[in-house]
């Protein structure tokens, strides 16, 4: 965290996410500036033109959905209410090994090598 930014970090995001005024702009030029520091962009001009008003636009529309009465929506883990069908498990010939290690990139003890990714030291 890059300490210049740190007071400002909680003033813009909260006021560019939370969006409690609706008459206020969306999104202003510094907040979006801040932003992109926050992320590491390094942007042009243009570039920085182009993302507040991208910004800006998707924050006007997170208002619009803020309006939106969803009291009688049950709140959701996933869009995709109903179960799918799985299939029934069932026997079937694997490759045989051979096959399988040819078009492996490394072999090792007739098995696939792979990397570790564990410190066992």
């Amino acid at each position: 965290m890059r300490p210049a930014l740190a007071s400002a970090e909680p003033a813009v995001l909260h006021r560019a996410l939370a969006m409690s005024n609706a008459d206020s702009p969306p999104l202003r030029r510094d907040e979006a500036l801040t932003i992109a520091r926050l992320a590491h962009l390094d942007l042009s001009a243009e570039e920085m033109e182009r993302l507040t008003g991208d910004l800006g636009n998707i924050l006007s529309y997170v208002r619009q959905l803020e309006e939106l009465d969803v009291s009688a929506v049950p709140p959701t883990a996933h869009v995709q209410i109903e179960r799918l069908p799985l299939r029934a498990d069932e026997e079937a010939p694997s490759l045989p090994r051979e096959v399988a290690l040819r078009e492996a990139p490394r072999v090792e003890d007739d098995g696939f090598a792979v990397p570790a990714f564990v410190d066992e030291g």
